[in-house]
């Protein structure tokens, strides 16, 4: 199905949001190495995904974090539809580690991944954010979108409205990816690898840093 596009806009979510920013990253991560082994039922996982997402946007970072939609006006029926999301934390600030964010997502996320599976699945994610830096810095800990708008600049808008940011801040920007598939993406914004995670039966994570502007 096509849809007639009249606007298409950055700006800040809210939590009115949390719906459509799950939608858009339930689709764009679905197939995702990490979510292929957080989740390995196909059946259930484009659902399980979105789910996840809910859970991070609507607990964690929409109330605690920095979040940036793309947001289109389309013509039929007229409606604003979240195409894609940017997640952020600010330098020294957590979203994942409040304590309100865990004691709401834990019950939903052993539902999720299963009970059994949760200790493992909590110390992946640890180890792989043992490679963030000391130093001050922003951290992109999600962007996606939408396949159907993918290859039109809706990553790229997310990525330089949160690079600007961080510019303006003169600080450095960190994140992680589990695809390779995604590497040129980031290395066209100026991130390079600065180490890898490659253990034997969990997702490979690339740990990625944006030098602070000069």
């Amino acid at each position: 199905m096509s849809y007639a596009v009249t606007a298409r806009t950055v700006r800040s979510a809210t939590t009115e949001d949390v719906p459509g920013i799950s939608r858009a990253l339930g689709l764009a991560f679905w197939d995702d190495p990490l979510y292929r082994w957080l989740f390995p039922d196909t059946m259930t996982r484009r659902a399980r995904t979105t789910r996840f997402h809910a859970l991070f946007a609507g607990f964690a970072y929409v109330p605690d974090g920095t979040v940036d939609v793309v947001e289109e006006r389309v013509e039929s029926p007229p409606r604003p539809v979240v195409r894609g999301a940017a997640w952020w934390d600010a330098p020294g600030h957590e979203a994942e580690s409040r304590p309100s964010f865990l004691l709401r997502s834990l019950p939903h996320l052993a539902g999720l991944v299963g009970l059994s599976r949760l200790p493992g699945v909590s110390r992946y994610f640890a180890r792989v954010g043992e490679a963030r830096p000391a130093e001050p810095h922003w951290y992109l800990a999600a962007i996606g979108a939408d396949p159907v708008v993918q290859g039109t600049g809706v990553g790229s808008a997310l990525m330089r409205t949160g690079l600007e940011r961080a510019d303006a801040d003169g600080l450095p920007v960190f994140l992680e990816t589990m695809s390779p598939d995604n590497l040129p993406f980031y290395e066209r914004h100026g991130f390079r690898v600065t180490k890898v995670m490659d253990e034997t039966g969990t997702p490979t994570a690339y740990s990625m840093l944006r030098p602070a502007a000069s």
